[in-house]
């Protein structure tokens, strides 16, 4: 499936904000990634609909087709959660900024009770003081009560650190399509056949068309352009919550250094709460501890997913599975 080159114009992109978030819930739902619920489609939000539209065999514009899907799907677009008493294990409003003092830390937590409700739902800390208020956002503890996108929590508790996620045939014979032009991962099964697209579309022969169908993508932040290794590689290993070997000297050239220091798991370690290792060496797939920046800033060679993102992903691939960087 190549995005690149595709031509399509858009026809019936929503406006209001509660339309689009119905399409961001209802894409966020199916694994194909619309970035921050917010009720604002922008890019990733556009991509996943043109993904989405592909798989069903329809023009990848076709913005009012998901409109009528979410509609159809997603009848209530808020729920009320509470902040759940667990998550004092996770926040730590004092948690430091210095790689130095972080390494001394026994865990990467969030930052706030806000932080911690906002990447469990998928969203941004501004859309849910958007949708609640300054003083109900800013003023969370366990068990605040708490307007948030009506979507199926991303539960950290249910990860452990340094566990590992093994082969397996099915999903370890899939291939996943790192598209470092278009900021997104999308995850293929070759047992399945894509659908004949309709619509005036543009695809540029890339050779790839024996991969099969999507069956899920993701927005991802891809290395700076000098320290992108294209090719084919293969996923080795999937860890949840790992730590992160900080090596300045690696993040400024690309090369190791001998100095490091170990930053401990956590949603705010810099690779977020997952690994993906690929084997290419130094190189993965891994979480976030800014999802703002998912798509914007780049990385020194890695590729980055919202922490609620890459941690699905080994639902859909495992270790063994083929890797394309283009």
């Amino acid at each position: 499936m190549a995005l690149i080159g595709l031509v399509q114009a858009d026809e019936g992109r929503p406006t209001d904000r509660d339309t689009g978030l119905r399409v961001q819930i209802f894409l966020d739902q199916k694994c194909f990634g619309p970035g921050f619920l917010d009720g604002k489609p922008g890019r990733f939000t556009s991509n996943a609909v043109y993904a989405y539209n592909r798989v069903a065999g329809r023009s990848p514009g076709d913005w009012q087709a998901v409109i009528n899907d979410a509609e159809k799907e997603i009848k209530t677009l808020y729920a009320t959660a509470t902040v759940p008493t667990l998550a004092k294990r996770y926040v730590n409003s004092k948690l430091p900024t210095k790689r130095s003092a972080q390494a001394k830390m026994r865990q990467m937590s969030y930052r706030s009770y806000l932080e911690f409700m906002a990447e469990r739902y998928h969203t941004s800390e501004s859309f849910l003081i958007e949708i609640n208020g300054k003083k109900k956002a800013y003023g969370l503890r366990p068990r605040s009560l708490i307007k948030v996108p009506n979507i199926a929590p991303f539960q950290i508790e249910e990860m452990a650190v340094g566990r590992s996620h093994k082969k397996e045939p099915a999903l370890s014979s899939r291939t996943v399509v790192i598209d470092t032009n278009n900021k997104g991962i999308y995850i293929y099964d070759h047992q399945l056949k894509p659908a004949a697209t309709t619509g005036a579309v543009v695809i540029v022969d890339d050779g790839e068309d024996d991969l099969g169908e999507v069956v899920a993508m993701f927005p991802v932040t891809p290395g700076k352009e000098r320290f992108i290794h294209r090719g084919e590689w293969k996923l080795v290993n999937s860890v949840e919550l790992p730590e992160w070997r900080y090596d300045e000297r690696l993040l400024k050239t690309g090369k190791r250094g001998k100095k490091a220091l170990q930053i401990p798991p956590g949603p705010n370690n810099p690779v977020g709460v997952m690994w993906n290792g690929l084997s290419k060496s130094g190189i993965g797939i891994h979480g976030t501890s800014s999802p703002r920046t998912i798509g914007r800033s780049r990385s020194a060679g890695c590729y980055r997913l919202a922490n609620w993102d890459v941690a699905r992903l080994p639902l859909y691939a495992r270790p063994g599975a083929r890797v394309i960087v283009r």
